[in-house]
This record gives structure tokens, C-alpha cells and sequence, in this order.
């Protein structure tokens, strides 16, 4: 067994040692238990929200960069793409447990306020606004309506939860570069697709930053455990 195969092994134990000692801490299970549930909340919240919009839809409002730029079909991106990073989401809160809660609570904050921002704002899907769905990908679609109806445009959640966890997980360089690319390529995608107008992506970089910000400050011991 040569070096790099006992330094994997290693690490694995040392893993293996945090969820143990983590998952006996029941202070650590409450928070986990209570935010997991905050999560729900706000998805649940974000669903209710989406079906307020649905009877309340305005107008198709002109954009300077959808104006100019050619819709590009970007199923791929919004149905794999999506499954994808929600996998590698998953993973990186098994390899960094003690991130887990205070990742749970500021997602939850997330769509909680993006939940509020969308009842405020009544417009239609950019008029363009195109991806296209084949027959063995009919269920993905329900499940994936279930999450975004096309309406809930302000702010863009394909720009702003990758940028949420790229804040979260800034110290860890290769996870930063990783969310922020996952950031830049959701941006596009939502663009050249015309999925959404530009001031929904732009905008979503503020609100996310200040949502973090807001999270650090009110769940500020989650916060710490994790630093």
C-alpha cells in the first residue's frame, strides 16, 4: 500500500470519527431536526408563492440583453445540470458535516426571502423563453415544475443559491471555484435561454450576498460551529 492510499485512508477515518462524534451531539441533531424543517417550510412557501403568481401574471417587459441576444436551448443545463449540482451539494455536506446546519438555515432563509420578492413582482416569462423536454424526460419535468414554474423570476434561483453555497464555502478553495462556476454557468444558461430577465440574474448576486449576511448575524452560533 503505497503513500497516498494511507493518507485516503486516513482521511477517511478522520471523516468517519467527525459524523460520529457530530451525529452523537444532540445539540447538533436539534439543529439539524429544526432547520431541516425551517427548509421545508420555505419550499413549501415557495410553492405557494409560485401558484400567488400563477393568477397574477403582467406583462412581457423588453430587456437590453434578451432584446439582443438569440434564444440558445439550454435543456440539458436545466434539467441534468440541476440534478447534478444538487448531488454534488449533497456530497460536500457529507465530506464537511459540521457545515450542515447552518448550510440547512441559510438555505432556508434563501428561499424564504426569494418566496417574498416573487409575490411583489407580476411579470410574465420573457415571451421567448425556450428549453425543450423529451418523452423519457416527462417525470424530471413534473418534479422540476414543482420547483419553478417559469413565472418566479425575481430574483433567479439558478444564479443565486450556487452563489449562496460558493459564500458559504469561500474558505475551501476548490468548493469557491466550483459554486462559482456552477454561478457563471447557471447565469448564462437562464440568459441565452431567456429564461429570465438580466436584472433577475444580476440582481440575485446582491440579495444573496445580503441574505448570507443576514444568516451570519441571526444564527450567528450555527455560523461559528462551522468556522
Amino acid at each position: 500500500m503505497d503513500y497516498n492510499q494511507n493518507t485516503l485512508i486516513d482521511q477517511l477515518k478522520i471523516l468517519c470519527g467527525k459524523h460520529m462524534s457530530l451525529w452523537k451531539d444532540k445539540k447538533f441533531l436539534i439543529k439539524v431536526g429544526v432547520n431541516l424543517v425551517l427548509l421545508i417550510v420555505s419550499l413549501i412557501a415557495a410553492g405557494i408563492a409560485r401558484t400567488y403568481i400563477g393568477g397574477y401574471l403582467g406583462y412581457v417587459v423588453p430587456d437590453i440583453l434578451l432584446d439582443h441576444l438569440p434564444t440558445i436551448d439550454v435543456s440539458y443545463i436545466f434539467f441534468q445540470g440541476l440534478f447534478f449540482f444538487i448531488i454534488t451539494a449533497v456530497c460536500v455536506l457529507v465530506l464537511i458535516p459540521e457545515s450542515i446546519p447552518f448550510t440547512l438555515v441559510a438555505s432556508a432563509l434563501f428561499f424564504i426571502i426569494r418566496s417574498i420578492f416573487m409575490v411583489m413582482t407580476h411579470l410574465s416569462a420573457p415571451a421567448v423563453a425556450h428549453y425543450s423536454y423529451y418523452e423519457y424526460e416527462h417525470h424530471v419535468k413534473q418534479v422540476l415544475f414543482s420547483l419553478d414554474s417559469g413565472n418566479d423570476l425575481f430574483f433567479s434561483g439558478h444564479t443565486g443559491f450556487p452563489f449562496l453555497l460558493t459564500l458559504i464555502f469561500w474558505r475551501f478553495a476548490y468548493l469557491r471555484y466550483y459554486f462559482l462556476l456552477c454561478t457563471i454557468i447557471g447565469s448564462v444558461a437562464v440568459i441565452i435561454g431567456h429564461l429570465h430577465y438580466s436584472i433577475d440574474v444580476f440582481s440575485a448576486f446582491f440579495i444573496t450576498y445580503g441574505i448570507l449576511e443576514i444568516a451570519k448575524r441571526v444564527f450567528k452560533k450555527q455560523y461559528e460551529m462551522f468556522n
